[in-house]
């Protein structure tokens, strides 16, 4: 099959090309910035990139085009296809037909985690020797690609509530059918398409009832959102992770992030000893280790192979040191992920001075759904400089109760030499963005060292 993949540059859309064309499709693609790494994944693959929606693509005559959730009514290519009636699919349903039916589909759902969790759990299953195939929205470093087909029945897979296309509106995972689920947590969040958190809790419990009753759902016990998705109605069997005192059946840590104990009610099961910071990065864990559970994989093996997990890029990542200061990337944009990142690195670094630098880049941040939450969520940092281009809002009135903590600059060059003139030895750097936040982190490191 010849597939022309529309929007192929997104993580989801190139891992799926990169997984067609493992199954021995012949698979071309395009998007509107065709740039790298992505474009040199897939020129690796042997997948021919095109820059543009040109309509003359339809003369390239694939078996079936599709389209990825960037496209819109309006897009040339796409009012070609519509036109000339030529078949289109959706990437969530090409990928639910074509590669995920007949396996086991372990998926991961969550406001927050969701690459992270996906990571380790596929990971704990290749440690295990399942061999698992999986699609995830990052690169895990213990395995260097997003995306394989695998060789065992296993499949995991980053389940995300966003939409699917424009033509269907359902949360992309709604096609997965997983017969195990991970729920990691739930708040508001793409306040672009859901009008408020109820209606992303209707979505969430598509996805519950797509699970059989042989299936098992992996909720986080602490989130009374998930609990209301739950109360909507449940077929599957249930088992909960993250509770702060003991409860029959429920995992649960007892120690540090980077030290604990698993426990199930009162009994110790297993012991997690890894390099990861931060409590989020203790939940994530304890909900990969009960799904892992679910393909037979005990705690002690998950734990094993959590001991040698290496987390995804750009996940509090260090990215270098110049002048005594330590420059780190982080995905962070929401302010919940905010908050938990600059906890992590308050964890490892005690006392030492916090420097978060952000942009607010996702649709969420950028409609100004959520700036009130931003003070709180940069709390324990000890300066905050914000990116404030492209804003609907007033970032500094936003950021006017941290008073002299924060700094606001609509240039990126302006917000560097902030950065750099406020910095010392010994200080860290925390930039957070859910994109490449125009090289800064390379460009902090250069102008530190000079």
């Amino acid at each position: 099959m010849h597939i022309h993949i529309l929007g192929i540059c997104g993580t989801f859309m190139g891992g799926l090309a990169a997984l067609a064309r493992e199954a021995g499709h012949r698979v071309t693609g395009c998007d509107a910035n065709v740039y790298p790494p992505m474009s040199d994944q897939l020129s690796a693959l042997g997948i021919d990139l095109m820059e543009g929606y040109g309509a003359e693509q339809t003369s390239l005559q694939p078996d079936l085009f599709v389209i990825g959730n960037v496209v819109v009514r309006g897009n040339p290519l796409m009012e070609a296809i519509l036109n000339a009636g030529l078949p289109y699919i959706s990437g969530p349903q090409w990928l639910a037909e074509h590669v995920l039916q007949g396996r086991h589909v372990l998926a991961v759902a969550g406001t927050h985690g969701k690459t992270t969790t996906s990571s380790m759990l596929a990971w704990i299953l290749e440690h295990a020797g399942l061999k698992p195939g999986f699609l995830v929205g990052g690169v895990p470093q213990n395995f260097q690609v997003s995306a394989r087909l695998g060789e065992g029945s296993a499949f995991v897979i980053e389940a995300d509530e966003y939409d699917t296309a424009f033509f269907d509106k359902r949360s992309k995972f709604v096609h997965y059918r997983p017969r195990t689920a991970i729920l990691n947590n739930l708040e508001f969040d793409h306040a672009d398409i859901f009008a408020d958190l109820a209606a992303i809790e209707t979505q969430f419990h598509h996805l519950v009832r797509t699970v059989p009753a042989q299936g098992r759902l992996v909720v986080n016990s602490r989130e009374e959102s998930l609990q209301r998705v739950l109360q909507k109605g449940c077929w599957s069997e249930v088992v909960r992770f993250g509770a702060r005192k003991e409860e029959p059946g429920t995992l649960r840590a007892r120690g540090e992030p980077h030290a604990f104990d698993v426990l199930r009610g009162a009994m110790k099961i297993a012991r997690v000893e890894w390099d990861l910071l931060g409590e989020h990065n203790q939940l994530n864990a304890l909900a990969a280790m009960a799904a892992a559970e679910h393909v037979g994989v005990s705690p002690e093996q998950s734990a094993a192979a959590l001991a040698e997990f290496q987390n995804v890029r750009r996940r509090l990542e260090r990215r270098g040191e110049a002048g005594g200061v330590t420059v780190y990337d982080d995905f962070a944009h929401h302010p919940t992920a905010i908050r938990t990142t600059v906890n992590g690195l308050r964890r490892k670094v005690g006392t030492a001075r916090i420097l978060a630098v952000f942009e607010p880049r996702s649709n969420t941040m950028k409609l100004g759904a959520m700036k009130a939450q931003l003070p709180w969520s940069l709390e324990e940092a000890d300066l905050s400089f914000c990116h404030s281009a492209n804003l609907g809002w007033d970032a500094a009135e936003a950021l006017s109760p941290m008073g002299a903590q924060a700094v606001v600059c609509d240039k990126l060059d302006a917000l560097i030499a902030a950065v750099v003139k406020a910095a010392r030895a010994g200080d860290h750097v925390l930039c957070m963005s859910n994109g490449g936040f125009g090289g800064i982190h390379q460009k902090l490191l250069d102008a530190l060292s000079a």
